[in-house]
C-alpha cells in the first residue's frame, strides 16, 4: 500500500468530520476557525493515515464541505503537532526518498536518516549520468542552425508514422536513411511533438548517439542515458537502481558486467506496473561503436515487454543492423529514400530558410540569393548535410566573389569533403591542418581547445591565445567545428572520409620527419622501452598459447584484454609501430591473431580484424594488368571501380562499377577478351573486355576477395578470399572446386603457366600446390618461418619462387614440392618476386628498399639495386626479359638493365607512392599506379611520359594496357555516367543516373547501354568528335524493363510497375530482355520475368 501511495502524484484526504463555512473576507484569511475541528478529526487516527502522510510528495486537504483546507507542506506543522511524527518524514515524497518509519525516534535522528538517504539518491543519480540526452539535444540543434519546424512535419501525416503512434500493437518504429538525409533533426522534430501531445503522466526518454565521442557511443551509454530521464520523470522509479547501486557504487556502470546489470535494471523498469506511458527515442544506431549487436538484440526483445512502451529507431542503411532488427515483432519501417519526395521538399524548405539567413548575413542582392538558391535546389540530392556545409563555406566568402566561387561545390557529400580535402592540402597550412585533423580523428572524446595545443607540437605555447586556435581550426575546411571551446567533426560521415577515402593523406606512415613523428618522438624517446613490446606482444601472446584451448584465453574472450585493446588503443599502437618503423608487421601480428582467436567461436573479436587489416593497410594494395596484346590497361581502385584505359592514348575507354566496396585485384584472361575483379564487398566480377558488361558476378564468398588469376587457357579462374579458394568456369560462372586447407588468409593465387596447377599464397607460413582440375592438394611447401607475401611460377612451369616476411625467398620444385634453393640477403620482409620470362632469372623486392636479382640456377645474387629511398612495392620484367622495373614508396618507378643492374631510367611525376608497375607485351611501354589516383604511362625505352590517366577518386594500385574502342562508357560515385571517344577524349554525354551503377555495357549496336538497373537508349548520341560535345547534364532515357535509382520499383517505359519490399531490393541486379536477377545483402538471388503486357 505504501508504494502505491508513492507512485501517485498527488493525493487527496477528504475529511467528513471537518467544517469549513468561512462568512467574511477575515474568516477565509484565517484557518482559526476550522483547524481546531482538524486536530480532532478521527482521520488521523486510521491504520493508513501514516503511510498516506509519508508516501506521496503531494497531500491536499478538503473539508465536508469541499473547500481547500490547505497542502501537507503548508501544514507540515499542525500534522507534526497532531501525530508526534518527526517532521523528516514528512519531507519523504517531498525529496523522493523512502525511509522505513521508526516510531519515537525523534527529530535529530529522523532528519540524520533523511539527509543520509537523500545522499545516497543524488550520489546514485550523480553515477548513472554519463550526460543529459536534453542538453545533447539543445547542443545539435544550435550546432545545426535551429530546428526548422517545417522541415520535419511532413512525417506526422505519414501512415508509417500514424500507425507506430495510434496502433497499440505497433511499438517499434525504424526511421533509416542514407547520411546527411536529416534524421537526427527529424528526430528532435519527433520528439518536440511528443512532449507537446502526452499527457503529463507519460515518459519520454531519449538519447543521441554520436560515434566521434566514446563517452556517448556504446551500448551502455544509451541505457545509462535513457535511464537518467526516465528516473527524472518518475522518481519512484530509481529504486531498481538503488537496488544494486547501494552496493556497487559507480562500478556498476562502468566494469566489465556493466552492460549485464544495466540490462537488468531496465528490464525491470519496463515491466513496473506503476510505469506510465513511454516513449523511448534512440537515435544513430549506426553510430554505436561500442556493443552494437547488444543493444540491436535488447531493442528487438524488449520491443514486445509492454504495450505501455513504444520505441523510435534511426540508424544508416547497414544490411547488419537491418538484419537485427528485422527479427522485431511489431515493428514499422519508415525508410526515407522510400519518402523521397517528402525529403526533397523538406530539403527546398531548408535551402530556402538557409539561403534567406545567409543574404541577410552578407547583403547579398537578390540576383546572388537566386542564384545560390537555385544552385543549392539542383545540386543538394536531397541532403541536408550537404546544404549546411556549402551555406556555411560561403559564409567565409566575400560577397562580391560568391557567384564566381559557388559552381566549385560539388555535388555529393564525398566529393564535397575531398574538395575540402585538396584545399587543405594546397594550403600553406597544409601539415598543420593534417596533424589538428589526425588528432580530432582518433581522440576518445572531442578535446577542448586547449587540449589540442599538446597533441599539436606547432601549437603547444598558443594555450592561452583562444581566439587564434579557433582561427586556426577553422583552416580545416568544413571537417571541424567548434562548440563552446570543445572541437567535434561537423559529423560521422566527415570522419569516416578520413579514414576510408583519404587515410594515407592524414596518417602518414614511414615518413621520417612526419608531423605525427615529430609529435610523438620528443628527446627522450617514450617509446625506446616499449619498442620492442609493441612489435612482439601479439607474437609472445601467440607462443603463451600453445594449446590453443578456449578454457585458459581469458584475455581473449569477448571485454578481456584484446578486445579492449583493438576497439580502444589500436589506432594509437599503429602510431607507435610507425614510430617504430614496423608497420609491416601489423599485417603478419593481425593474421597470427586471427588463428589464435579462431578457437573461441563464440568470440567477436573475430568480427573487428577484417576492419584492423583495413585500417592498417589503409587503401590496401590492388592489382593491375596488361592485357595479352598490350592495347588495353586495366586499373583497380579503391574507389570501387575497375578502369579500362587505351595504352596508346591515355583514353578511359571504360569505368565498370558494380562491386561495392575496395576493388582488390583485377586481372586479364590470357586470350584478352575477359577481364576479372576481385573486391572487398566478397564478389568476383567477370567483365567482357571490349564491351565492359559484366557478364558474371561469382558471390559464393562470406569474406573479402583477396586476388583474381585466369588459367593461361582463359577457361578457368581462381578467386582467393581468407582461407579459401575457388575455382571456376569462366563460360558458365559455375564453382568447379572450393580448395580449403590453409590456417591463414590466402594472400595470393597463380595459374601455372601450363593452366594445370594452382599455388595460393597463405599467411600461415606455407604455399600450396594443388590440381587445378581435381581440387587435389599436391604439395604443401613449409618451410619460411613467417607468411608468405607473394608467390610466381617460373614460365616453363617447373619452378616456383615464394617471398616471404621471414626476409628470405624460397624456390621449389613445382612437381615434387622440394625446396630447391633459399635466397637470403635482404634486410627486411620480401614483398615481391618475379621471374624473367625465360625463365632464367628471379627479381626480389624487399622492404629494405631494394631490389635483387638472382641467376635461379646458381642462386647468386647479380645485382643488388638500392636506389630507392623508400620501401619497393612491386617489380616486373619486360616480356623480353631484358629490363625490370620496380616501383617504390619514394614516389618514383625506376627501370634496370636486368643484367647489369644499371639503372636506366628513374621515372618521377607521381605525388605519392608508387604501388604497382606493368610492362606492355611488347615491351615498348610501361604503366605505374600510385597513391595519387593516377595511372601514368610511360615510354619504357627513353623514360618520356606519355599520358596521366586521371579519374579514379582513390589511389590506383595496379595497372594494365587495354584493348581498343571507339567509344567508352564510365560509371561513377557522382551517380552519372559518361560516354567518351575514345580516340580523342572528349565527353560526349553525361547522364545523370541517380545512383552508382554495378555494371555497364554497349550493345552491339552501339545504340543502348546495358546497366543492372534497365536499358538506356544512347542512340541520339553524337556520331564524331567534330560534332559539339554536350556539356549539360541529362536524364537517361531507359527502353522497356529498368529498376528505378533506389531500387524500390522495377518500372516499364519510366511506369512504376512493381513495389519492392525491403528484402527484396537489389545489393546487384543484371537484366537481360524482360527478365531481372536481383541479388540482395541476405545472399539471396531472385529471378522476375515480366511479360509484354506488363505482369
Amino acid at each position: 500500500m505504501f508504494r502505491w501511495y508513492r507512485d501517485s502524484t498527488r493525493c487527496y484526504v477528504y475529511l467528513q468530520d471537518v467544517t469549513r463555512l468561512p462568512l467574511s473576507a477575515d474568516e477565509e484569511r484565517s484557518p482559526s476557525l476550522w483547524v481546531s475541528n482538524f486536530r480532532n478529526s478521527k482521520w488521523f487516527t486510521r491504520g493508513w493515515t501514516l503511510q498516506e502522510l509519508l508516501a506521496p510528495s503531494s497531500v491536499e486537504f478538503f473539508s465536508r464541505e469541499g473547500k481547500r483546507l490547505g497542502g501537507k507542506s503548508a501544514l507540515i506543522q499542525q500534522i507534526h503537532e497532531i501525530t508526534v511524527i518527526p517532521e523528516a518524514y514528512s519531507l519523504l515524497g517531498i525529496f523522493d526518498v523512502h525511509i522505513p518509519p521508526i516510531y519515537g525516534e525523534g527529530t535529530e535522528s529522523a532528519f540524520r536518516r533523511l539527509r543520509k538517504e537523500i545522499g545516497k539518491l543524488e550520489k546514485c543519480m550523480q553515477d548513472l549520468r554519463l550526460t543529459d540526452p536534453r542538453d545533447d539535444k539543445k547542443r545539435i540543434e544550435e550546432t545545426k542552425g535551429g530546428l526548422l519546424e517545417d522541415s520535419y512535419r511532413w512525417i506526422l501525416g505519414k501512415s508509417d508514422f500514424q500507425q507506430w503512434r495510434d496502433d497499440k500493437q505497433s511499438r517499434l518504429l525504424w526511421i533509416k536513411g542514407d547520411p546527411g538525409k536529416g534524421k537526427t533533426m527529424l528526430l528532435c522534430g519527433i520528439i518536440d511533438e511528443l512532449n507537446k501531445s502526452m499527457s503529463k503522466k507519460d515518459q519520454l526518454s531519449y538519447f543521441f548517439c554520436q560515434a566521434t565521442d566514446s563517452r556517448i557511443n556504446s551500448a551502455t551509454a544509451v541505457l545509462r542515458g535513457l535511464l537518467y530521464l526516465l528516473v527524472n520523470h518518475q522518481p519512484s522509479l530509481v529504486l531498481h537502481i538503488r537496488k544494486k547501486h547501494d552496493h556497487a557504487g559507480k562500478a556498476l556502470f562502468e566494469d566489465a558486467n556493466a552492460w549485464v546489470a544495466l540490462s537488468d535494471i531496465f528490464t525491470d523498469i519496463l515491466q513496473d506496473p506503476s510505469l506510465n506511458s513511454t516513449f523511448l527515442v534512440i537515435d544513430a544506431l549506426d553510430e554505436c561503436a561500442t556493443d552494437l549487436s547488444k543493444l540491436l538484440d535488447f531493442i528487438v526483445q524488449k520491443s514486445c515487454v509492454s504495450s505501455r512502451v513504444k520505441w523510435i529507431v534511426s540508424s544508416r542503411n547497414w544490411p547488419d543492423i537491418e538484419e537485427r532488427l528485422e527479427s522485431a515483432g511489431h515493428k514499422v519501417r519508415l525508410c526515407l529514400e522510400l519518402n523521397a519526395d517528402s525529403v526533397s521538399t523538406a530539403v527546398g524548405i531548408f535551402i530556402r530558410h538557409k539561403v534567406f539567413q545567409l543574404a541577410e548575413k552578407k547583403k547579398h542582392d537578390d540576383k546572388t540569393r537566386d542564384a545560390v538558391l537555385n544552385y543549392l535546389s539542383v545540386h543538394a540530392n536531397d541532403t541536408f548535410l550537404w546544404v549546411a556545409l556549402v551555406c556555411q563555406n560561403l559564409e567565409k566568402i566575400p560577397r562580391w566573389n560568391t557567384l564566381a566561387k559557388l559552381n566549385a561545390f560539388p555535388p555529393g557529400l564525398d566529393s564535397f569533403y575531398k574538395r575540402m580535402t585538396e584545399q587543405i592540402c594546397k594550403s600553406d597550412n597544409a601539415d598543420l591542418c593534417k596533424q589538428i585533423l589526425a588528432s580530432a580523428a582518433i581522440v576518445y572524446r572531442p578535446i577542448t581547445l586547449v587540449e589540442i595545443t599538446s597533441l599539436v607540437e606547432v601549437l603547444e605555447n598558443m594555450a592561452d591565445d583562444l581566439e587564434s586556435l579557433r582561427e586556426i581550426i577553422g583552416l580545416c575546411g568544413s571537417f571541424l567545428t567548434i562548440r563552446g571551446d570543445a572541437v567535434y567533426f561537423v559529423h560521422q560521415s566527415a570522419k569516416d572520409f578520413l579514414f576510408t577515402k583519404v587515410f594515407n593523406e592524414i596518417f602518414p606512415s614511414g615518413t621520417e620527419e612526419g608531423p605525427l613523428r615529430n609529435l610523438l618522438e620528443p628527446d627522450p624517446d617514450p617509446l625506446a622501452a616499449s619498442c620492442y613490446s609493441c612489435i612482439y606482444w601479439i607474437d609472445h601472446l601467440c607462443d603463451w598459447n600453445p594449446s590453443f584451448s578456449a578454457k585458459y584465453n581469458i584475455d581473449l574472450q569477448d571485454e578481456g584484454a584484446v578486445d579492449g585493446f583493438l576497439r580502444q588503443q589500436y589506432l594509437y599502437w599503429l602510431e607507435a609501430l610507425s614510430l617504430c618503423k614496423s608497420m609491416s608487421k601489423v599485417v603478419v601480428s593481425m593474421a597470427k591473431l586471427n588463428t589464435l582467436i579462431e578457437v573461441i567461436y563464440e568470440s567477436t573479436i573475430l568480427s573487428l580484424l577484417p576492419d584492423c587489416y583495413l585500417i592498417a593497410c589503409s587503401l590496401l594494395c590492388q592489382s593491375v594488368a596488361f592485357s595479352h596484346d598490350s592495347t588495353r590497361l586495366a586499373s583497380a581502385s579503391d574507389d570501387e571501380t575497375v578502369k579500362i584505359w587505351d595504352a596508346s592514348s591515355g583514353e578511359c575507354l571504360q569505368t565498370l562499377e558494380s562491386h561495392r566496396s575496395y576493388v582488390r585485384a583485377v586481372a586479364f584472361s590470357h586470350n584478352s577478351t575477359r577481364l576479372a575483379s576481385a573486391s572487398y564487398d566478397k564478389t568476383v566480377k567477370i567483365w567482357d573486355a571490349s564491351s565492359g558488361e559484366c557478364l558474371q558476378t561469382l558471390e559464393a564468398y562470406y569474406e573479402p576477395v583477396q586476388s583474381v588469376a585466369f588459367s593461361h587457357d582463359s577457361t578457368q579462374l581462381a578467386s582467393a578470399s581468407y582461407k579459401t579458394v575457388k575455382i571456376w568456369d569462366v563460360s558458365s560462372g559455375e564453382c568447379l572446386q572450393t580448395l580449403e586447407g590453409h590456417r591463414g588468409y590466402v594472400r595470393s593465387v597463380a595459374f601455372s603457366h601450363d593452366s594445370t596447377r594452382l599455388a595460393l599464397v597463405s599467411y600461415d607460413k606455407t604455399v600450396k600446390i594443388w590440381d587445378a582440375s581435381s581440387g587435389e592438394c599436391l604439395q604443401t611447401l613449409e618451410g619460411h618461418r613467417s607468411s608468405v607475401r607473394s608467390v610466381a611460377f617460373s614460365h616453363d612451369s617447373t619452378r616456383l619462387a615464394s617471398a616471404s616476411y621471414d626476409k628470405t625467398v624460397k624456390i621449389w620444385d613445382a612437381s615434387s614440392g622440394e625446396c630447391l634453393q633459399v635466397l637470403e640477403g635482404h634486410r627486411d620482409p620480401v614483398q615481391s618476386v618475379a621471374f624473367s620470362h625465360d625463365s632464367t632469372r628471379l627479381a626480389s623486392a624487399s622492404d629494405d628498399e631494394t631490389v635483387k636479382i638472382w641467376d635461379v640456377s646458381s642462386v647468386e645474387c647479380l645485382q643488388t639495386l638500392e636506389v630507392h629511398r623508400g620501401y619497393v612495392q612491386s617489380v616486373a620484367f619486360s616480356y623480353d626479359s631484358t629490363r625490370l622495373a620496380s616501383a617504390s614508396y619514394d614516389r618514383t618507378v625506376k627501370i634496370w638493365d636486368a643484367s647489369s643492374g644499371e639503372c636506366l631510367q628513374t621515372l618521377e611525376g607521381h605525388r605519392s607512392s608508387v604501388q604497382s608497375v606493368a610492362f606492355s607485351h611488347d615491351s615498348t611501354r610501361l604503366a605505374s599506379a600510385s597513391y595519387d589516383k593516377t595511372v601514368k604511362i610511360w615510354d619504357a625505352s627513353s623514360g618520356a611520359y606519355l599520358q596521366t590517366l586521371t579519374g579514379h577518386s582513390g589511389s590506383v594500385s595496379s595497372v594494365a594496357f587495354t584493348y581498343d574502342s571507339t567509344r567508352v562508357a564510365s560509371a561513377s560515385d557522382d551517380k552519372t555516367v559518361k560516354i567518351w571517344d575514345a580516340s580523342s577524349g572528349a565527353c560526349l554525354q553525361t547522364l545523370t543516373i541517380g545512383k552508382t551503377l554495378s555494371r555497364i555495357s554497349f550493345d552491339i549496336t552501339n545504340s543502348y547501354l546495358y546497366t543492372e538497373i534497365g536499358t538506356i537508349d544512347i542512340s541520339s548520341l553524337p556520331g564524331s568528335v567534330t560534332l559539339p560535345t554536350l556539356s549539360e547534364p541529362c536524364s537517361p532515357q531507359y527502353q522497356g524493363l529498368a529498376l528505378s535509382a533506389d531500387g524500390v520499383w522495377i518500372m516499364n517505359n519510366f511506369e512504376n510497375l512493381v513495389w519492392l519490399p525491403s528484402e527484396y531490393r537489389p545489393s546487384c541486379s543484371a537484366m537481360s530482355g524482360a527478365t531481372i536477377c536481383i541479388g540482395v545483402g541476405s545472399g539471396r538471388v531472385w529471378i522476375c520475368k515480366v511479360t509484354p503486357n506488363g505482369s
